[in-house]
């Protein structure tokens, strides 16, 4: 497996197994203790994320459909869906350093079904 194949997978494991699952192990495995974080509404470091993700409803889960690496870069389009939020189709943007995710930004858009869109397509597929 490529370096680029590798961090594709890490960060797809992580957001299935932190997210879907509650498995904080993978989280102590590939991301860094004083990992960066952007969005403004979860706290800072790997503790911060943590935090954020326990007390959401069990069927807020994350859905992944295309991921790109480059260098130190994986984007992985997806979306959260269920428990009481909006749907968010997402672009989430993870930076690693010596094999660790250190640094994460990310972009979120309430989801909009493709029958309401102007050209009638979805948001987010899986394919």
């Amino acid at each position: 497996m490529t370096d680029l194949a590798k961090r594709k997978a890490i960060v797809i494991e992580a957001l299935t197994k932190a997210f879907n699952d509650r498995d904080f192990s993978v989280l102590e495995a590939w991301w860094s203790p004083d990992y960066i974080q952007h969005n403004p509404f979860i706290p800072g470091k790997r503790a911060g994320l943590r935090r954020y993700v326990v007390p959401l409803p069990r069927e807020r889960r994350n859905e992944h459909g295309r991921a790109f690496a480059e260098g130190d870069f994986v984007i992985v389009h997806g979306r959260y869906v269920g428990g009481d939020g909006k749907p968010l189709v997402a672009a989430d943007i993870f930076r690693f350093e010596n094999d660790k995710v250190i640094e994460h930004w990310d972009v979120l858009q309430e989801e909009v079904p493709a029958a309401e869109t102007q050209a009638g397509h979805p948001m987010f597929t899986k394919d």
